[in-house]
């Protein structure tokens, strides 16, 4: 099996983070490059809360979510992922699975690494995860957010 390319989608929560073994052993083993990526959620398809949100508010609050999810994967990189050859950083704006998945298209994803469930996740495998392993074109790999002894 030929392995060039990992998408490590991450929320920045601790059941994202159950993955990271799996994607630096994957890594070490084939010699692949990373992508990790993080996906903001468009307000701008939700409802109102607090009466409208105009336009420039969702362009700001994006612009300074984006700004900080950049911050995190940059020191996830460094701190979990300094042997790899190559990790790429991405950061999008939309809904999660179709973010992953069109990534994964986009990129040439080899193999998915990813939590069985993030931070929204309420049940033993959540709707992202879901969506992804139902829809991606490539394999996935769900890790589970807990260990169940």
């Amino acid at each position: 099996m030929e392995m060039k390319r990992i998408l490590w989608p991450t929320d920045f929560s601790g059941s994202a983070e159950k993955a990271l073994p799996y994607v630096t052993s994957l890594m070490n083993q084939y010699q692949t490059e990373v992508h990790v990526l993080y996906v903001i959620e468009d307000l701008g398809y939700h409802e109102t809360w607090y009466g409208e949100f105009e336009e420039n508010r969702i362009k700001k609050i994006h612009e300074w979510e984006n700004k900080k999810a950049a911050e995190r994967l940059e020191k996830i990189c460094q701190n979990h992922l300094e042997g790899c050859p190559l990790y790429i950083r991405h950061v999008a704006i939309g809904d999660p699975a179709e973010e992953i998945l069109k990534l994964a298209e986009k990129e040439q994803i080899d193999t998915i690494v990813m939590a069985s469930r993030g931070r929204k996740g309420r049940f033993g495998f959540g709707s992202v995860a879901e969506k992804v392993v139902k829809n991606s074109a490539v394999p996935v790999v769900t890790i589970p957010a807990e260990n169940k002894s």
